[in-house]
């Protein structure tokens, strides 16, 4: 009796053993069926995504080689956590972006688009190796991507204060507030950028999608161009492009939206947008006081119309800016808001405007500073006097001190000033 229960027991063990392999094995082959699959899908990706013209055009370029690299989607998945949502750190209209830590400790961020049709992906691809030759300090710099998904994915380097957008309206955590001297440098900055995106670059680049939210800062706040997913890339000798209509409400060149002939002149009335942001510190569609929403361009022409500047501009610029600044920066930004884009100037014409705007404003600090730093020096050399004149004039003249010190101080400034002015 007790052999045959050991029996049975023994069967019973042999017989969960082959079944526990028997799943094991089916688990492994359903794994290696999934990872095949998984690679096969990779694969197709890759080609549909025009993976070997883009290696092509990488291989063929020597700047490009070195500027961009072409990552596995496994990598990517590694640096974010397999896409974890806690590391979004932003959303746009073309997609997601993700913060991610490479294998060498860089944080980068990741442009996660979305779905576009198979017509665009050449067009995708072009803009790809255009942009991995792009070398300006106000452009973030794209310097890998990923073609193994069905979208691809776009890897840049991570710039950490965040956007124009969320420092001007109040959406940072630390409430940081920018001087009017740092709106008016990345101003021109960006300005700058754009200038060279339209002119500078091998072929005319339009950005299309102009905002604040795409204008972010570094580590020393210095201005970074972003987002080219709307971006259109022109021959040098084409002026414009017919295409859908793409852009952001409050920013939309009005007469790319009626024409849909986007022009270098689109960008240039979108950043009139901006530049009327940094003088109000409103959103590009606000809440009015009566609690209507208004377009932000609309409300600032017409308000110019009817009310002086220092009615209009926020108070932190009324307190830190000239009225000549607020003048010629508002007339700026009034011409680059015209509805007929022959009227407007172009971005060259406007970055010389703020650069020569923000020019006499360094100019002019650096004559009060010196002014500043002479009094100093004068009043320190005049008190630096007064023992000697206690120690020549004896105890008994301490009483005439006062009419001496004057006189001695006038005298001193006299001295240095006539120095001052000697050829050298």
């Amino acid at each position: 009796m007790t052999s045959i229960i050991m029996t049975g027991i023994a069967i019973g063990i042999s017989v969960g053993f082959g079944f526990l392999l028997l799943i094991l094995i089916v688990i492994f082959f359903v794994g290696g069926w999934k990872k095949d699959i998984q690679k096969q899908l990779r694969r197709k990706y890759f080609r549909q995504n025009q993976g070997l013209l883009l290696e092509q055009l990488i291989s063929a370029n020597e700047n490009a080689s070195d500027n961009i690299k072409i990552f596995s989607l496994s990598e990517l998945q590694k640096a974010t956590d397999n896409f974890d949502p806690t590391r979004i750190v932003g959303r746009g209209g073309h997609g997601m972006v993700f913060k991610g830590m490479l294998s060498d400790q860089r944080v980068v961020a990741i442009k996660k688009s979305k779905v576009i049709e198979q017509v665009e992906i050449s067009q995708f691809i072009n803009e790809v190796a255009v942009l991995s030759q792009i070398n300006h300090r106000n452009i973030v710099k794209l310097f890998r991507c990923c073609l193994e998904t069905e979208v691809p994915l776009l890897v840049y380097d991570f710039i950490p204060n965040g956007s124009l957008y969320g420092i001007l309206h109040g959406s940072t955590i630390n409430n940081f507030v920018l001087s009017w001297n740092d709106c008016l440098r990345i101003a021109v900055e960006t300005a700058g950028a754009l200038y060279y995106l339209h002119s500078a670059a091998s072929v005319s680049i339009f950005h299309r999608d102009v905002k604040s939210t795409n204008i972010l800062l570094d580590g020393n706040y210095t201005a970074k161009v972003s987002d080219f997913g709307a971006s259109r890339l022109v021959p040098i000798d084409q002026t414009h492009v017919v295409t859908n209509i793409q852009g952001t409400f409050g920013y939309l060149d009005p007469e790319y939206y009626h024409t849909g002939m986007l022009n270098e002149k689109s960008d240039v009335y979108s950043f009139g947008v901006v530049l009327v942001e940094l003088l109000l510190r409103k959103e590009p569609i606000f809440t009015s006081d009566s609690g209507l929403k208004q377009n932000l361009s609309n409300y600032f022409l017409w308000e110019m119309r009817e009310k002086p500047l220092t009615e209009i501009v926020a108070s932190q610029v009324l307190e830190e800016a000239t009225d000549e600044e607020i003048n010629e920066v508002a007339h700026l930004a009034e011409t680059c808001l015209r509805l007929r884009g022959e009227e407007r100037p172009t971005m060259k014409q406007v970055e010389m405007k703020l650069q020569n705007v923000r020019s006499k404003r360094l100019r002019s600090s650096q004559v009060v500073g010196t002014n500043e730093d002479m009094q100093s020096l004068l009043s320190r050399q005049s008190q630096a006097a007064l023992p000697l004149l206690g120690i020549r004039s004896g105890v008994g003249d301490i009483a005439n001190l006062p009419s001496q010190r004057n006189q001695n101080c006038y005298s001193l400034e006299q001295e240095f000033m006539a120095s001052a002015t000697l050829p050298r």
